[in-house]
């Protein structure tokens, strides 16, 4: 900001020179201003570019976050020969061991079904009628009983509070009949494998007949036990943290591997989010560089990137990045060969978990979560601490363009009054001029006429 002067207004011959006067003053009084803006305005400038860095830093830093995730993830896949004999899960908290298993489905089991008895009511229509008029049921499953009350005397209410028991049967009401002449039924399932009697009573008549008997799974785990394992689940747990869906009969090999692709995904978003602060970086090097060119800031920011990526650690065939496919250009960005890193995951998983450690203690992860934490915390690092030290001299230099501005403003009024009066002076003394003038100007001409 600068001061404006404050326009003169005199009625002397010399009030325009008084004006010149006042401005010249104001000029010279204002000449630390403009220094003090243009030094506020590249504070500022630094103080936007560090915002763009310490972005660029926290993004690296959860890119870390997300690498430890990746390779400390549990790192395994199963995968199954012949999956229409069954799927395979793992579960990822659990310490699943890699391995090959070996899966004969002897019998993949089945529910037991049950439907309404014919001779009931006909139901054309499930919305508004049932095939009993009872307001109460009593649902017996493999000797267990329930009381189901329907909300409406309707079959679609019947099949509703039988979903609803928590007896472990599944309800549909199916169409027997054709489209013209729909006969709606109640069928039942047991939600369990097996020979699982149900039925259900409307006080007086019992309403279902079991149309198949269900029968339990069956299957060996690498050859064992001579008698084979019975479940009246179709999902059975093979090892811990490993279960299998078991869908028809027929042999199948379950292989649960070292998987490095999640590992491999957030070394990727490593690579990315460190070669973007690379280049924001570059921005304030050399002499057409940007807001922080010449500040020790950048050095200190370049060599937090070199000693994040120079870590080395670990044992056997995994102590640096290079190891793992990661090597640097010409430019100073980072390259990686996911090839490389997928073959030394595979062949050396110890080595590799060596190396990145598990973000605590040692490792590569440890060290450069430190590294980036001294960066970017936000109550003693580096980018904080730079900021307040910028907003500091804003502060002061904005202090001081304001205190400036104050005096020149007092000056300004102290020199507009001093004009004033001497310009009223001025014009007094010119009136008294041109009366005199006037009045010899009369005396000689009364003499000249004489």
């Amino acid at each position: 900001m600068g001061t404006t002067p404050a326009t003169f207004n005199g009625s002397s011959t010399y009030a325009a020179d008084l004006q010149q006067t006042i401005t010249h003053a104001v000029d010279i009084a204002s000449i630390p201003l403009h220094q003090l803006n243009a030094n506020v305005s590249v504070l500022q400038g630094q103080s936007t570019e560090i915002g763009y860095l310490q972005n660029g830093f926290v993004m690296l830093q959860n890119a870390i976050k997300s690498l430890t995730t990746g390779v400390n993830g549990g790192g395994l896949s199963a995968s199954v020969s012949d999956d229409t004999i069954a799927t395979a899960n793992l579960n990822s908290s659990a310490a699943v061991s890699a391995g090959t298993y070996s899966l004969n489905v002897i019998d993949a089991g089945s529910p037991t079904i049950s439907v309404s008895n014919t001779g009931l009511p006909t139901v054309a229509d499930p919305s508004t009628t049932s095939i009993s008029t009872s307001g109460t049921y009593t649902l017996t499953v493999n000797g267990s009983t329930f009381t189901v009350k329907p909300s409406t005397n309707s079959l679609n209410a019947l099949a509703q509070a039988l979903n609803t028991s928590g007896a472990g049967v599944s309800a549909t009401v199916i169409n027997l009949g054709s489209p013209s002449a729909p006969s709606y039924t109640l069928s039942l399932q047991s939600t369990a494998l097996g020979n699982i009697p149900i039925q259900l009573n409307d006080g007086t008549t019992d309403l279902l007949t079991t149309l198949s008997t269900g029968t339990p799974a069956k299957y060996q785990v690498n050859g064992q036990p001579a008698t084979p394992i019975s479940s009246n689940s179709s999902t059975v747990t093979l090892a811990p943290g490993l279960t299998v869906n078991l869908i028809q009969t027929g042999q199948t090999t379950i292989t649960v591997a070292e998987d490095s692709s999640a590992a491999t995904s957030a070394v990727s978003s490593f690579v990315a989010a460190y070669n973007a602060t690379v280049d924001e970086l570059a921005t304030n090097r050399g002499s057409a560089g940007g807001p922080l060119s010449g500040q020790s800031i950048v050095f200190s920011l370049g060599q937090t990137l070199r000693d994040l990526t120079s870590f080395s650690g670990g044992s056997g065939s995994v102590t640096s990045l290079a190891d793992l496919g990661l090597a640097f250009d010409g430019t100073g960005h980072l390259s990686f060969d996911q090839s490389q890193f997928s073959s030394v995951a595979a062949a050396h998983p110890a080595d590799l978990a060596s190396y990145f450690g598990t973000g605590t203690g040692s490792g590569f992860l440890a060290a450069a979560s430190a590294i980036i934490d001294g960066i970017t915390n936000s109550s003693n690092g580096l980018f904080q601490a730079q900021q307040a030290t910028i907003q500091k001299r804003i502060t002061a230099d904005n202090q001081e363009i304001s205190d400036t501005q104050d005096r020149i403003t007092t000056m300004q009024n102290q020199l507009t009054a001093q004009m004033s009066a001497a310009d009223a002076l001025l014009s007094k003394l010119q009136s008294q001029v041109s009366f005199m003038t006037q009045l010899f100007e009369a005396q000689n001409a009364i003499a000249n006429g004489r």
